[in-house]
């Protein structure tokens, strides 16, 4: 079946335009359920991501504060990162949270919560949700070139403020905590 093709929309061609390791971009020119042709329906194409909710014993979250060169600022949010090629989403929490920030949980294997849709006008992406407990510093940080992070830990009071407040803004993020402090009874 042609992607697309359970709600009517067909792809009539498809062509991969730029491919980096920092983007994938399919452009398609589709056809839609009346018969109209629509040109150059741009799709970012992406493996996905995990997004860490990162407990200590202390009930502290590990938030991460690092340069986003898309909106050339700063931004305060969960670890997280793309998965790899081979890579388990569960795999890449791990790795992710140990490369940003040191840390790992007790035990090591992240608890998954869920999987969530990105970008369903233009992206491919799905991001994927994983809890840790006890997590503490036990490795050192490893970064990747356009990485720079600080570590920082806030209550779970502090989290629900910088979500209120704006302080933490990243839309996958803001829904991550909102979503783990519901789960665990914490909104």
């Amino acid at each position: 079946m042609t992607k697309g093709a359970d709600e009517g929309w067909r792809i009539v061609d498809s062509e991969i335009v730029i491919e980096t390791p920092y983007l994938r971009l399919r452009r398609d020119n589709i056809e839609l359920p009346d018969g109209r042709i629509v040109e150059n329906y741009f799709v970012r194409e992406s493996r996905g991501f995990s997004v860490v909710f990162a407990l200590t014993d202390d009930e502290r979250v590990v938030l991460v504060r690092q340069y986003k060169h898309g909106i050339a600022r700063s931004v305060l949010e969960l670890p997280a990162g793309a998965i790899d090629p081979d890579e388990s989403p569960a795999d890449c929490a791990r790795r992710e949270l140990g490369e940003e920030t040191g840390y790992e949980g007790r035990p090591p294997e992240p608890e998954y919560l869920a999987t969530f849709i990105y970008d369903p006008t233009s992206s491919n992406t799905y991001f994927h949700v994983y809890l840790v407990r006890g997590a503490r510093a036990v490795v050192a940080q490893s970064f990747d070139p356009t990485e720079a992070i600080e570590v920082e830990l806030a209550t779970l009071e502090q989290v629900r403020g910088y979500v209120r407040d704006g302080t933490i803004s990243v839309s996958a993020h803001v829904a991550v905590i909102y979503y783990v402090l519901d789960r665990l009874g914490k909104l």
